[in-house]
């Protein structure tokens, strides 16, 4: 079934209006016609399952047939904080890390990171960015489309950090599992977790002391070293297997 996101302002009774350029994509790439099904969210956590009842010349009109307030998201709020790597592992992070549940995606500009985005083209890549999460999180099913945030350096993304409740910075320096375990195992429904991840180039030392002022804990993922973009989607996964079997 095809995927859709609204406001919830478009949300009227029993019906729900597309607007944008899904309407487009509806009728002239999808070729779906009246009658048919799809699912609709309406990003604060809410899906419909509807059937399409009018096709417009600028609008969709689907009428809601059931709905489910449970959602398709994980209990707790997972923040990743991503030190920036070269273009096309950003959009693969990104893409991963919403299949797996991520709550936000914050880019990180460490002191090491390869990438150092131009200002002037920021803004487009952050739109680009962000696109690619709504994709993910159609193709998904999710209930919400991640945030993916402007680009912060590394004393502003721990300040964006300041109100999560259990913090976590993998690295190559520690030793064994067991604080990875003891510190999972902390993580209930209705906490926000974040975790930061170093670049290409990994974190300076320095940086790893900011973080851990800044209360973020230090902890291994095992006696291989990851790649960024394998970092990140090990620690999601852990976590999303964590939250949802309630282990």
């Amino acid at each position: 079934m095809y995927h859709f996101f609204v406001s919830p302002g478009q949300v009227e009774g029993q019906n729900i209006t597309i607007i944008g350029p899904d309407v487009n994509h509806i009728k002239n790439v999808l070729r779906m016609r009246c009658g048919e099904e799809l699912l609709i969210s309406n990003g604060r956590g809410t899906d419909y399952c509807c059937r399409i009842s009018e096709i417009g010349t600028d609008t969709v009109v689907a009428e809601v047939l059931s709905q489910d307030r449970e959602g398709r998201e994980l209990p707790a709020e997972l923040y990743l904080f991503q030190g920036l790597p070269k273009q096309e592992k950003m959009e693969l992070i990104i893409q991963k890390a919403v299949e797996l549940g991520v709550w936000q995606i914050i880019p990180v500009a460490a002191r090491r990171s390869v990438v150092k985005l131009d200002v002037k083209k920021e803004e487009a890549k952050i739109k680009r960015w962000n696109s690619i999460a709504e994709s993910g999180a159609k193709q998904s099913k999710r209930s919400i489309i991640p945030l993916v945030t402007r680009v912060m350096g590394v004393e502003e993304a721990l300040k964006h950090a300041e109100d999560l409740d259990i913090k976590m910075i993998p690295y190559e320096n520690v030793c064994g599992m067991a604080s990875t375990k003891e510190l999972v195992e902390q993580i209930k429904p209705g906490m926000k977790v974040g975790v930061f991840i170093g670049p290409e180039g990994g974190f300076e030392e320095k940086e790893v002391e900011l973080a851990v002022a800044a209360g973020f804990c230090p902890v291994s993922l095992g006696k291989r070293i990851l790649r960024t973009e394998t970092a990140g989607i090990a620690v999601l996964s852990i976590l999303m297997y964590h939250l949802e079997t309630g282990v």
